[in-house]
């Protein structure tokens, strides 16, 4: 399987602009710049598409993991904060409510471990994952 998306800039680096879209069309022509990425400015930025690539990837992860021991999740809820410093991905921590009946903290702290190591986005990454969870039965 391969997946693609494409970059279109014009332009400095501060002063220019550009647009991303995914071949599935979910972002089309979406507008980033420095100041989506690096101020407050409107648009996407790649650390927000790598957060949500790293919450979607590893909550997939989860889902099958519960699912080779026969649990299906209620719910899910993932968020990832991406962390930038001087130039580098330092950090991606996860945070995950969960609502899964009938399997054990631990058990499923087990299968957390799994998903935040086995991810394909995980695997990715060359940085500190971290992850917080909270397991509502």
């Amino acid at each position: 399987m391969k997946r693609k998306a494409e970059a279109f800039w014009t332009g400095t680096g501060k002063d220019g602009k550009g647009h991303l879209t995914t071949q599935s069309k979910v972002l089309s022509e979406t507008q980033y710049s420095f100041s989506s990425r690096f101020e407050n400015g409107i648009g996407t930025n790649p650390e927000e598409l790598v957060a949500a690539a790293h919450a979607g990837c590893f909550t997939m992860k989860l889902a099958f993991n519960l699912q080779a021991k026969n649990y299906t999740a209620d719910s899910l809820n993932t968020t990832c904060q991406i962390t930038l410093e001087e130039g580098s991905i330092t950090n991606s921590h996860l945070v995950l409510d969960a609502k899964v009946k009938g399997i054990s903290k631990e058990e499923f702290e087990e299968l957390v471990k799994d998903a935040e190591a086995n991810c394909p986005i995980s695997k990715l990454l060359d940085t500190n994952i971290t992850v917080d969870f909270t397991l509502n039965s």
